[in-house]
């Protein structure tokens, strides 16, 4: 039985919790509804199960689980697949309190959920996204009214010294296309809704104007026996940034406040460090008379004061003039600072709170009687500029607003950052391309289509929490514990194929070859560099937090954040490949966390989602969208799978796969190449005779998305799997396999027939230094470890393999072997460190131990990084910085991925011809 463990420990609070199994090919033929769940005693959990992906013999290949809330989950469980039935719910709830099944109740316009704690009901038209979310031991609503807030201006000021009055200001409610249950079950119900933000025409009550603007996709969690939910929330930009410039992107409750006096009404706003903000609406603390050392306790500790005729008779008839604060607000408008402030009233000035640095991100507004609600962003100040509100706290409804865009901040300018430079034609372009590296074409550079999706919590209170809880609810949401299964376990099923290896099985190996130890050591230096330059080069914002930068400037100490194509790093040769199987390999939460950034952002930020471009991936750029080249590299799932299958399925990630399936058709009307090729503007666009593509960079990316789209049986998966082995037959019958470098494809049926450069396939040669640097190697490793039903697919699938290995072969061979193997020798050639990786592959195919040998050859010897760097970096400060920082002037992102990937593989298939 497969075991899993927390990363990060066990949740503190009845959380619920989703998590995956991944099983070997014919390991788990059973329904994933018989799955069984136990804890380190043998006693069972409940558990519901779905499947995510599938072996092509049938079996399952990764399971999705959730459990419900438990006031105390175990320190690990494993999970049965060989029970014959899954016993009902309340049958497990020995483990810990009756747990009762989730409870649907879409029979009227709205859709009702019980978790057993509490009863949220959701619109399913209107505005109102959450109407109400009552708790069940009160029986009393703690929230009503949940909707989206969204603000925009039509332009900014040119000069700050001269007000511009043709600005317009205007705000919108999100309002509700669709609402439905994405999964249900009797532990997990996942409620997804979808729409637009829209202007009501003039008041509150009339109906929403025809215009809308920037759709949202919002998904809710909610776990059996939990009072929280959480919320994954989505927005897609779809306006033209020259006349759009946002101001506020928010979700807003109402908390019924009626049941409670002013001094007994609570306001927590979480700080740094696990601090917290708690005061009362109405304080009687520190005044010139006493109201009572237990009134003072009570209130400063959240509990209900004594009834008033117990408090001291001098504090009692002065009540009237103590002030009640109304409203509460915490900004950070930086990741370097927040700042904090109340007033009584609109109309009557602020007073300030002492801020801090890096606030946490979660308001509660309620009382100790009828109980309240929090709201919190996991990624708040790392995604600055964001806002907490308490608004109208001194009345029967108050108010609590997550702000993910602040309307403190400047409007937010999703303009292009230069106007061309007079790059009026490809060569212009091309020209400009060769001085800062940018691939720059006018009207190119929209970041109409691109996404940015955050994770939110509510927690639903029966009175208020103790500071104590609240500080390690705040911590678990912004670190929230995951099981995973172990590495060992993980690599022997082959579910993330099988090049990787978890270091703690090389142990015995590598103990005694010092340059292995070297390696993980380097391993390990590059990974804390990144992870203290994403903190020390302050990576953070809306857009940008989860992305690195691409190349450095020594001579000015800083990454090139300027410049073209060095700037943010957009995927660029497969970082988020390296920290997802460094990740696998060492089992690091803090690798995980930052692996989960990087593909939160690129997922979204970095790839199209609406209009003409969706399914692609824009290059490194100064502008995360900045850069005119739209390709499905950048787009590649594979840079997603691991995220995927490791939370169990996660539902918008899920969603962002789909929308690479039919990249290929952006190719009938956007030719990756079209600058670079011969004949310009004579390149076919008939989907009848195909679409020209890399065998590379090209067919790999699509590759991925049909081979993903099969093991998870969607909806068409049979068209994707013909189309992938349609593909694979057209490469086989090429003559030079992937060294024909591009081929026509049938963007129909996934045909591949040689270029119009080789019409009778004669045999043309033609290999570039990224077509492998982009997931064809673990794409093709991953196709080639599949075994088939049909004795002739598998024989295809051999022939590949033949043509796969003479890629790996002769990219790094001596120029004699490939005059040999293909009568040309091929062109100077870069990036032969993290061609090193191909050679190791062969070689651990084939058996072949000079080949084996010429792999860590080239992995030290070529280019890349060298074993004689200084592996270390310089701490820099004084003038010649703004702040002190770390630097390794000799690193590049590049190389960084190329050298990761290259050493984590070779080390999997290699590591005994690693000389000592």
């Amino acid at each position: 039985m497969p075991k899993l463990t927390w990363l990060g420990g066990s949740p503190s609070s009845n959380t619920g919790t989703t998590f995956a199994v991944p099983w070997g090919q014919g390991q788990c033929f059973s329904d994933c509804s018989s799955l069984a769940c136990f804890d380190p005693n043998g006693q069972r959990l409940p558990l519901q199960s779905w499947n995510t992906a599938y072996w092509p013999d049938g079996s399952i290949k990764w399971t999705g689980h959730a459990l419900p809330g438990i006031s105390k989950y175990p320190p690990s469980l494993s999970v049965d697949p060989t029970s014959s039935s899954s016993a009902p719910m309340e049958d497990s709830a020995s483990y810990d309190e009756t747990v009762s099944p989730i409870k649907v109740d879409s029979a009227s316009d709205n859709l009702e959920v019980d978790t057993g704690k509490i009863k949220v009901t959701f619109s399913t038209t209107g505005d109102s996204i959450i109407k109400e979310i009552v708790h069940s031991t009160t029986g009393k609503a703690v929230a009503r009214n949940g909707h989206l807030i969204y603000r925009y201006q039509s332009s900014v000021a040119t000069d700050d010294e001269v007000p511009d009055n043709r600005i317009t200001q205007h705000s919108f409610k999100g309002k509700i296309d669709k609402t439905e249950i994405e999964r249900d079950g009797p532990v997990r119900v996942v409620v997804r809704i979808e729409g637009k933000h829209q202007q009501l025409a003039s008041s509150e009550q009339t109906p929403f104007s025809t215009f809308a603007s920037l759709p949202f996709i919002l998904r809710f969690y909610l776990y059996a026996n939990s009072d929280s939910i959480r919320a994954v929330h989505t927005v897609i930009y779809d306006q033209n940034p020259q006349e759009h410039f946002i101001r506020g992107i928010g979700i807003r409750f109402h908390v019924p406040l009626n049941d409670e006096p002013p001094y007994n009404r609570h306001v927590r706003l979480a700080g740094e460090h696990g601090g917290i903000f708690h005061e009362a609406v109405q304080n009687v603390t520190g005044l010139w008379k006493d109201p009572g050392q237990d009134v003072r306790v009570a209130q400063t500790s959240g509990q209900p004061t004594p009834p008033l005729e117990q408090w001291n008779a001098d504090f009692r008839s002065g009540l009237r003039w103590v002030p009640k604060w109304s409203d509460f607000t915490l900004q950070q408008l930086s990741s370097d600072g927040y700042t904090m402030k109340k007033r009584t009233k609109t109309g009557h000035s602020w007073v300030n709170i002492p801020g801090g640095t890096k606030a946490s991100g979660l308001v509660y507004l309620g009382g100790p009687k009828s109980g309240g609600l929090g709201i919190g962003m996991r990624s708040f100040w790392e995604r600055y500029p964001t806002q907490l509100d308490i608004r109208n706290a001194d009345t029967d409804l108050g108010e609590t607003t997550l702000w993910l865009y602040s309307p403190a901040a400047e409007p937010m300018d999703m303009r292009p950052y230069h106007d061309g430079l007079g790059e009026e034609t490809y060569d212009d372009q091309l020209d400009a391309m060769r001085i800062t590296y940018e691939d720059w074409e006018p009207g190119m550079g929209t970041p109409y289509g691109i996404a940015r999706t955050n994770e939110l919590y509510l927690y639903a209170f029966d009175s208020t929490p103790s500071t104590t809880a609240l500080s390690t609810i705040v911590n678990e949401m912004r670190n929230p514990p995951l099981l995973i299964a172990d590495s060992e376990y993980i690599h022997g099923t082959k579910a993330f194929g099988d090049y990787w290896t978890p270091f703690s099985t090389s142990q015995v190996t590598i103990k005694h070859n010092p340059k292995a130890n070297d390696v993980l050591e380097n391993l390990e230096f590059l990974f804390n560099f990144y992870q203290k330059q994403i903190t020390q080069r302050r990576w953070y914002g809306f857009w940008d937090h989860g992305d690195i930068m691409h190349t450095y400037d020594g001579d000015r100490h800083t990454w090139r954040y300027d410049i073209g194509g060095y700037a943010w790093d957009n995927s660029e040769l497969s970082p988020d490949l390296w920290l997802w199987l460094y990740f696998l390999c060492t089992r690091r939460q803090d690798v995980y966390q930052i692996a989960e950034s990087l593909t939160r952002h690129t997922s979204e930020v970095d790839m199209y989602h609406l209009g003409q471009y969706k399914g692609l991936g824009t290059r490194h750029g100064v502008q995360h969208w900045s850069d005119s080249c739209k390709q499905a590299r950048i787009s590649n799932v594979l840079y997603r799978k691991f995220f995927y299958y490791l939370t169990g399925g996660d539902e918008r990630i899920g969603e962002i796969v789909r929308e690479t399936l039919e990249a290929e058709k952006t190719y009938l009307f956007l030719d990756p190449y079209r600058k670079v090729r011969k004949d310009r503007g004579n390149v076919t666009s008939d989907p009848e005779r195909g679409i020209l593509i890399s065998l590379g960079t090209d067919w790999c990316a699509l590759a991925a998305s049909w081979m993903m789209e099969w093991e998870r049986k969607g909806p068409q998966w049979e068209l994707y799997r013909d189309k992938l082995f349609n593909s694979v037959k057209g490469i086989v019958h090429l003559k030079n396999g992937f060294v024909t470098g591009q081929a026509h494809l049938n963007i129909q049926n996934g045909n591949i027939s040689p270029p119009p450069s080789d019409p009778h396939n004669a045999g043309h040669v033609q290999v570039a230094h990224l077509s492998a640097m982009f997931g064809l190697v673990e794409t093709c490793a991953e196709l080639l470890d599949l075994t088939l039903r049909d004795p002739s697919e598998q024989t295809i699938l051999e022939e590949f393999r033949s043509k796969w290995h003479d890629y790996c072969i002769y990219y790094n061979a001596e120029n004699g072997a490939q005059i040999n193997r293909y009568g040309v020798s091929f062109p100077k050639l870069i990036l032969r460190q993290g061609h090193s990786r191909l050679t190791g592959y062969v070689a651990r195919e084939l058996g072949e131990k000079e080949l084996a040998r010429r792999a860590w050859k080239e992995f030290y010897e070529r280019d890349g990084y060298a074993p004689s760097l200084p592996w270390t970096s310089v701490h820099i400060t004084g003038s010649a910085v703004p702040v002190a920082i770390d630097e390794a002037s000799w690193v590049s992102s590049n190389i960084t991925a190329l050298y990761g990937l290259a050493a984590i593989q070779n080390l999997a298939f290699v590591e005994q011809y690693l000389d000592i």
